[in-house]
């Protein structure tokens, strides 16, 4: 009975870090997909 709630808080421990990861990595990716179109890199700027 011991083993199943420390294997029940690890579970919740790894979703937690988990979740924690995609909302960041979501942010972090529309922020940067935002960011270049708002200042182009020298790449971008030759195109247009």
């Amino acid at each position: 009975m011991f083993s199943a709630q420390v294997w029940h808080w690890w579970l919740g421990a790894l979703l937690l870090l988990g979740g924690f990861g995609a909302i960041l990595l979501t942010v972090a990716g529309y922020l940067i997909k935002v960011t270049a179109t708002r200042y182009p890199n020298r790449r971008q700027r030759k195109q247009q």
